[in-house]
């Protein structure tokens, strides 16, 4: 049984600084593929960034220059440091882990970001 839980999530205001954590239990090895995805209210889940097992990253354009993601496989979580934070960052913001070849795909139960005044 794979779990992911989030944790870091809250409330800050615009231009701080949250840092995401998301520890996988179970059988989730360094060759998956970890991704930060995003909802917010009435709207779809998208992609925020990607690391592989390798260590490369992809950001949405949206993010780039001011989140950054990475991920510790000793411990089996990845992180995602948000800098510069805008009011559009308010999301639900998910953890995601995919097998690049089987495609086993697991989510994390999501954690609330608000970024307001």
């Amino acid at each position: 049984q794979v779990q992911l839980v989030e944790s870091g999530g809250g409330l800050v205001q615009p231009g701080g600084s949250l840092k995401l954590s998301c520890a996988a239990s179970g059988s989730i090895s360094s060759i998956y593929n970890l991704s930060w995805y995003r909802q917010a209210p009435g709207k779809q889940r998208d992609l925020v960034a990607t690391i592989t097992s390798g260590g490369m990253t992809n950001y949405a354009d949206s993010v780039k220059g001011r989140f950054t993601i990475s991920r510790d496989n000793a411990k089996n979580t990845v992180y995602l440091q948000m800098n510069s934070l805008k009011p559009e960052d308010t999301a639900v913001y998910y953890c995601n882990a995919k097998h690049p070849i089987r495609g086993t795909n697991y989510w994390g139960q999501g954690t609330q970001v608000t970024v307001s005044s």
